[in-house]
């Protein structure tokens, strides 16, 4: 395998814009998700339009074991990769196959965080909890491994039109209500890796032009304040 991509959540929004994108640089793949079924049938439209080498790895991401099982699943197959999701499953994933990066001397890692990073967020709080970690934490590493041909970069993305949404029923939200396509957002972010940069915001919609250079600025209690509205407005958690 050449340029190997590991895309975690593969068949979701972004993941699919990854798994296109990089398909269409020529770049192999290792793809994770829960259903094996997505992944086959993603997997085989996937090698058939890009001509590119393939595999996948299904696991249930939310158990403690999962980062383990994917890299010893990529070491028994000699697969070298790259990253994404919520707070120990990515930790994990980067304290085992960051060293071998480092060894190599190159890597680049995406990992997908959000807007909500820089604030807190009523009705959504472990979510934006979780997306503030992963930022200060990709962050910090992006410092740490200065000078040794690894990189990681952080995506901020706005709201998107993916099923996260709709799973999190707030696809009747004010804040979802001008939702962007999640191809150019994650252009953006692939743009950003690849150039090793630390964080990548893109496609803002709504207010978050607003809040997202002014957040730093503003009284918490105010913010979380507008926070609250965008979410609760036609949320079912009302």
């Amino acid at each position: 395998m050449k340029n190997v991509a590991l895309i975690i959540g593969s068949y979701g929004g972004l993941g699919t814009c990854f798994v296109n994108i990089h398909g269409q640089k020529g770049g192999d793949m290792i793809l994770v998700g829960r259903s094996q079924n997505k992944l086959d049938a993603q997997a085989k439209e996937a090698t058939a339009k890009y001509h590119v080498e393939i595999h996948t790895i299904a696991v249930d991401l939310s158990q403690p074991e999962a980062a383990q099982i994917i890299y010893d699943t990529c070491q028994k197959k000699d697969w070298l990769p790259e990253i994404a999701v919520n707070v120990e499953t990515p930790t994990r994933i980067l304290k085992l196959f960051l060293k071998d990066m480092i060894q190599r001397g190159s890597g680049k890692v995406l990992n997908v965080s959000s807007t909500a990073a820089v604030m807190s967020g009523p009705l959504q709080a472990v979510y934006y909890a979780t997306k503030a970690y992963m930022t200060s934490f990709s962050n910090a590493l992006w410092r740490e491994l200065k000078d040794t041909g690894v990189t990681v970069t952080t995506l901020m993305p706005g709201a998107m039109s993916t099923g996260f949404a709709n799973a999190g029923g707030l696809g009747d939200t004010a804040l979802f209500a001008k939702a962007t396509s999640p191809m150019p957002v994650a252009k953006a972010g692939y743009e950003g890796m690849e150039k090793g940069e630390l964080n990548v915001t893109a496609d803002l919609v709504g207010a978050q032009k607003i809040f997202m250079p002014l957040s730093p600025m503003m009284p918490k209690k105010m913010l979380m304040n507008n926070v609250y509205d965008m979410e609760f407005r036609g949320s079912t958690n009302k």
